[in-house]
């Protein structure tokens, strides 16, 4: 299991093209069992942070340059090495409720 964040969207200037806000999610998912008998668990969490391109920094890359992979580092760059592990430990946390659930839901009657 590994967790894979993704850009779903992003917010630019037009003017110089700075991405100025990215909107992300990272999932993760385990298979238990095989063939009809495999169920698949799954984990994810979503989010947006905000950004502030500096045009001036020759490590400025424009809007048409970008790849999700730089996307991706500014978004856990923004949010913190704190943040993402805690984002990461509670999709682990969704997978593994979901493989022995501690609560339910329903109606007694």
């Amino acid at each position: 299991m590994a967790v894979t964040w993704k850009i779903i969207q992003t917010e630019r200037e037009t003017t110089n093209d700075g991405v100025i806000t990215a909107h992300w999610t990272a999932s993760d998912s385990e298979t238990v069992g095989s063939g009809d008998s495999a169920v698949e668990h799954t984990g994810n969490s979503y989010g947006s942070v905000g950004l502030t391109p500096d045009h001036a920094d020759e490590n400025f890359i424009a809007y048409a340059d970008l790849t999700e992979s730089d996307v991706v580092t500014w978004v856990k760059d923004s949010l913190g090495t704190d943040e993402v592990t805690r984002i990461e430990e509670g999709i682990a946390a969704q997978i593994a409720e979901s493989k022995a659930p501690t609560t339910a839901t329903g109606l007694p009657w």
